[in-house]
């Protein structure tokens, strides 16, 4: 009978831990704190040094959650990156991923060993610090309410979704070396190419049975279809891992292809992968705080804070400046991409492989992830906001509107509602939806002024500043971009 009541008291702390960390990241988001350093606070508050006093050690179950987690995050990535934007940015994006990740670890581990690490152990440490995490990057920038000009966006997405899977690799391979002392042979490269060429084959494989199977899959009820893409998402990621192929880089090729289809309860399905990626997101960082055990830290906290902030303000601004000299990208830009490159759940994931694996001192390099991991959450995305604005980097788009229409379909539908706003110089603005002159097949369903709906009437005049949601085919498309202008969310 003592299982049940273990098992009611765990779930009931965790689900008072979920609920402190979500209710206060509003309050640190307003005090310009990045929701990270809440989470992991709340984790180690809650930990063996904290007022919680509870006792969690298991790196292989944090190993394993994390990786699902990480799964989820990627997927989700994919499913809300555009492919019609994906040309502006993957071509620097996929350098930073590759080259980036590699010259980021090679720079860490020297920092590293000038801070008294032995060589093995500061590359090893390099590599697992060595990517960014799209969840975390896109938190800060959702949380300031920017919107980045594409190219700069989109690298940035592609960037963080396509940079893992080079950092996997190269940190089981110097965790090898630092456990057993084999250093990793010419093979090494042949390996990740392998590995890279599997992963790419994979996620494009299974990105399009997903296509085909939301397609023509007819299922009961709406919530069985976020069920059948999560489950797209392990194969993907599994069946190339098993083929010595990055599972990470197929999950967020599928997830990307995935999103480009156009099925059924398509909305809800986002939606629901975004809460997922949520939870993924804020469950990682209280495992490290958790994890990371305060009367430990002082041992580490001069090489952890040190190297934290050479990672934030000299390493990946030089790295980022150095491999995107051959693209187009002005001072400012180059600048931005180097100073937002914010550490979340991979790094995390990353450090439990030396532990897992026996390698000496790798308690004192999770202990130092830590530090370094906070650091990047911190010193970026408390000024991110700020930044962006100063360097001219943000869009004009105009704020999200507080409403939105959906459409709920048990079957796919050749149109879909769009939501448009008008501006003072908008072709629409003043005209009465009678003088819109719509093609037949498109209709004005809903207008949100100044946080009221209106009913749409055919002598109801748009105002600047209305947002109007319109039904619309697929072929009026473009038709209604020439009177309203670039949807929201476009």
């Amino acid at each position: 009978m003592n299982e049940p009541i273990a098992t009611a008291g765990v779930m009931t702390l965790v689900g008072v831990l979920l609920a402190i960390s979500v209710l206060f990241s509003r309050a640190a988001g307003r005090a310009g704190l990045p929701l990270a350093f809440v989470f992991v606070l709340v984790g180690m508050l809650a930990g063996t040094d904290g007022v919680g006093k509870l006792a969690f050690d298991d790196y292989a179950l944090s190993f394993r959650l994390g990786t699902v987690a990480l799964v989820i995050i990627l997927f989700d990535g994919g499913l809300n990156t555009t492919l019609t934007s994906v040309r502006a940015g993957l071509a620097p994006a996929t350098v930073l991923a590759t080259l980036g990740v590699v010259l980021m670890a090679g720079a860490m581990g020297g920092a590293a060993h000038l801070l008294g690490l032995p060589w093995p152990q500061a590359l090893l440490l390099g590599a697992i610090v060595s990517s960014t995490d799209a969840a975390a990057v896109f938190a800060v920038l959702r949380g300031s309410g920017l919107h980045l000009k594409q190219r700069v966006g989109v690298t940035l997405e592609l960037e963080s979704g396509l940079n893992d899977p080079m950092a996997v690799i190269l940190t089981m391979a110097l965790t090898q070396l630092v456990a057993t002392g084999e250093a990793p042979t010419w093979r090494l490269g042949l390996d990740v190419l392998v590995q890279l060429g599997v992963g790419l084959a994979a996620g494009l494989g299974f990105g399009w049975l997903g296509q085909v199977v939301l397609r023509r899959a007819r299922l009961p009820a709406a919530g069985l279809y976020p069920v059948l893409t999560l489950s797209l998402a392990a194969v993907a990621f599994g069946v190339p891992t098993l083929f010595n192929g990055s599972g990470f880089l197929a999950v967020y090729v599928a997830g990307a292809l995935v999103g480009h289809e156009t099925g059924r309860y398509r909305t809800g399905l986002l939606r629901v992968h975004d809460a997922m990626a949520w939870l993924s997101q804020v469950g990682m960082f209280l495992l490290l705080g958790l994890l990371a055990t305060p009367s430990r830290l002082p041992a580490v906290a001069n090489l952890g804070l040190g190297l934290g902030f050479v990672a934030a303000l000299v390493v990946r601004p030089l790295v980022v400046w150095l491999c995107l000299v051959p693209f187009r990208f002005s001072m400012k830009e180059r600048a931005y991409l180097g100073f937002v490159g914010l550490r979340g759940a991979v790094p995390i994931v990353l450090a439990t492989f030396p532990v897992l694996a026996g390698a000496p001192g790798a308690q004192g390099l999770f202990d130092a992830v830590f530090f370094i991991v906070l650091v990047n959450a911190f010193v970026p995305g408390a000024f991110v906001g700020g930044l962006t604005r100063r360097l001219g980097l943000q869009t004009s788009a105009p704020p999200p509107p507080p409403a939105v229409m959906e459409l709920t379909s048990t079957h796919i539908l050749d149109g879909d509602v769009m939501s448009f706003f008008v501006r003072p110089q908008s072709a629409v603005a003043g005209a009465t939806l009678a003088e819109l002159g719509l093609p037949e097949t498109s209709v004005v369903t809903l207008i949100m002024r100044e946080g009221r709906l209106l009913a749409p009437r055919g002598n109801t005049r748009l105002e600047p500043g209305d947002y109007v949601s319109v039904f619309a085919p697929k072929e009026n498309v473009s038709e209604l971009h020439l009177l309203f202008g670039d949807a929201q969310g476009d």
